[in-house]
């Protein structure tokens, strides 16, 4: 069994907290959807101009986990090209 993890590090055009929960949480709501991985915003909680989102996924096969991730970084890139990709980590823990 291989465990996918993917932390992605955004830059957000918001100017408060506010618009920055507009812009995260939908993210966070269609990825899960989307993909049907675990989807959470994990750091920078009360930072108005950025996001932490980190995502994981299970798989049998290590491939399918990072080409999930992968999938999932373009999608965030897609869907919100106004939220600058500062940093991108993946990890595959075989267990």
């Amino acid at each position: 069994m291989t465990v996918g993890v993917l932390r992605l590090t955004l830059r957000l055009p918001s100017r408060s907290l506010k618009e920055k929960r507009a812009i995260v949480r939908p993210i966070v709501e269609r990825l899960r959807n989307r993909f049907n991985a675990a989807v959470a915003e994990v750091d920078a909680l009360d930072v108005v101009g950025s996001a932490v989102i980190a995502a994981a996924v299970v798989s049998n096969d290590p491939r399918h986990a990072d080409e999930q991730l992968s999938a999932i970084a373009a999608a965030v890139q897609e869907w919100r090209p106004d939220a600058e990709l500062l940093d991108l980590e993946t990890e595959l823990l075989d267990l």
